[in-house]
Parts: structure tokens; C-alpha cells; sequence
């Protein structure tokens, strides 16, 4: 039996540690505070567990979504 919260997320924000680096990670959560520093895109995401940052840059596929998110918008994968 799946979770709906298993279909949503790989990680927890607090689950994620360096091994994890490389890897094709799903995690959900809302959007605590967005940041643009010249190119790069920082989004500060949490969930219950704790608080991941996540960059993209805009060679990404993603940076063009990534630049549309707000604060306190829920973010499910």
C-alpha cells in the first residue's frame, strides 16, 4: 500500500544528507523564502520535518518554474 505522502516525496527536507548528492531526490513542502542572486535561484523549502535549500540555476529545465514560486506556496514535487 502506498501513501499519498509516498507518491509526493522520496526525502523528507530533514532526510536529505551529502550521499544524496547526484541523485534524482523527491521532496514536498511550501515555499519559506525565495532569493535571485544574479542568476542563481535559491528556494528555502520545509516541510514538517525541517528545511531544505534548493538552487537552480538557468541552465535548468526547472528555472523557469522555479522563478514563478512564491512564499508560502506549496511546492509537491
Amino acid at each position: 500500500m502506498t501513501l499519498l505522502s509516498e507518491r509526493y516525496r522520496s526525502h523528507t527536507c530533514e532526510g536529505l544528507r551529502k550521499s544524496d548528492v547526484g541523485n534524482t531526490v523527491r521532496i514536498s513542502g511550501w515555499v519559506h523564502r525565495v532569493r535571485d542572486h544574479g542568476g542563481l535561484l535559491f528556494i528555502d523549502l520545509r516541510d514538517h520535518y525541517g528545511m531544505t535549500q534548493v538552487v537552480t540555476d538557468p541552465d535548468s529545465a526547472a528555472f523557469n518554474t522555479a522563478e514563478l514560486v512564491r512564499g508560502e506556496w506549496v511546492i509537491p514535487h
